[in-house]
C-alpha cells in the first residue's frame, strides 16, 4: 500500500508530464519553471532548443539568502520571483513560458508569478 505523500508525489509528476508536452521554451521565448519544495523555491529560465538553463534564482542560493532570512514561504517566493526576472532582464528576456511543474497555481507559485508580472515580465 502506498502512502498519501507517495501517492501525492505520482500525480503531480502524471501533470507535470501532461503540462510539458503542451508547452516548449524557445530561444524568443524561455520556458520559465518553477520548483516548491517544503521550504523553498527555485526557477530556471530554459531554452529547450538548445538544452541550456539562461538563468536560475532560488530561495536557498548565496546571493539572496541573506536578503530572505527569517522571512515567510510566501515573500520567499515573491523574492524569487523579483530576482529571477531581474537576472532575465539582464540577459535581454523580456516573455517566457510559465511551467508550474505540476503544482497548482495557488499560494506559493501564484506569488510568484505575480511577482515576476509585476517585475515585468510577460507571460
Amino acid at each position: 500500500m502506498k502512502e498519501k505523500r507517495q501517492l501525492k508525489r505520482e500525480a503531480r509528476i502524471k501533470k507535470k508530464a501532461r503540462i510539458r508536452k503542451k508547452i516548449a521554451g524557445t530561444a524568443e521565448r524561455p520556458r520559465l519553471v518553477v520548483y516548491r519544495s517544503n521550504k523553498h523555491l527555485s526557477a530556471q529560465i530554459v531554452n529547450d532548443v538548445n538544452h541550456e538553463v539562461l538563468c536560475q534564482a532560488s530561495s536557498f542560493g548565496k546571493d539572496l539568502r541573506a536578503s530572505l532570512e527569517g522571512k515567510a514561504k510566501t515573500e520567499l517566493s515573491i523574492g524569487v520571483g523579483k530576482a529571477i526576472t531581474e537576472k532575465a532582464k539582464a540577459k535581454g528576456i523580456t516573455a517566457v513560458v510559465f511551467d508550474r511543474n505540476g503544482f497548482i497555481y495557488h499560494g506559493r507559485v501564484k506569488a510568484f508569478a505575480d511577482a515576476c508580472r509585476e517585475a515585468g515580465l510577460e507571460f
